[in-house]
């Protein structure tokens, strides 16, 4: 008969937003079992019989599992109290030092992508607070083709639509986290956050005094993605 041979190497289950999912069904007896003390083989081993099988079952010592969640959804209070006995809790803020050897140039300018990003992060922080911080990831992208029209599509795509949701579109807290605020009238086309001003006669008839109508709106300027001088303006002197 051969010998068998103990299986001595790690294996690992990733579970992506651990937090969204109903822990009781995705664990339910193994909660207890995947303890430290309560694996295969330690001091306080202890097995369940799989109800299809019948066999007995245990957890090894060399299965890790990790769990992924978002903080900012808040949705970590409804974490099961015996879920956070029995993990290990390891914060992951964004690394803008991941990012520090992507530059994008254009027109005879480069934008350090890194300082860029801790200067957005800083003041949502400020504004909001350090769990909404804008995470790296969206720029690794910029590696491989550090190019203003990728810069641009992830400012378009991620960056701002992240910020409108934030921040409830309130685009005056967005204009100060993109710098547009420090922007010239003469540098208008520069702004991330176009302010247009609204002439409510023009779009209303009859008596409209005792009504309290905005006197700009926002939008979003295509130009300004596209331009390296608007982004070297988020914080004018660090880029």
């Amino acid at each position: 008969m051969a010998d068998i041979n103990e299986d001595t190497k790690n294996y690992v289950f990733i579970i992506d937003e651990i937090n969204r999912g109903n822990i009781s069904k995705i664990f339910g007896e193994l909660i207890t079992l995947i303890e430290p003390t309560k694996r295969k083989g330690a001091s306080e081993e202890l097995q369940t019989v799989l109800p299809y099988s019948g066999k007995p079952f245990g957890v090894p010592s060399n299965v890790y599992i990790l769990g992924t969640m978002n903080t900012a959804d808040r949705s970590i209070a409804i974490i099961d109290t015996a879920l956070r006995r029995r993990f290990q809790f390891i914060e992951m803020m964004p690394d803008e030092s991941v990012l520090s050897e992507i530059s994008v140039a254009a027109e005879g300018e480069t934008l350090n992508i890194s300082k860029m990003l801790h200067i957005i992060n800083e003041r949502i922080t400020f504004l909001y607070d350090r769990e909404h911080t804008i995470g790296h990831a969206f720029f690794i992208r910029l590696i491989k083709d550090p190019s203003i029209e990728r810069l641009a599509s992830v400012f378009e795509k991620s960056v701002i639509p992240l910020l409108q949701e934030y921040f409830y579109e309130d685009y005056y807290k967005i204009q100060l986290i993109l710098g547009d605020n420090g922007k010239t009238e003469q540098e208008e086309d520069l702004k991330f956050i176009k302010d247009i001003k609204i002439v409510p006669e023009d779009i209303f008839s009859g008596n409209i005094e005792d009504i309290d109508l905005p006197e700009k709106k926002y939008e979003v300027n295509q130009k300004a993605l596209y331009n390296i001088q608007s982004y070297k303006k988020i914080a004018p002197g660090l880029l």
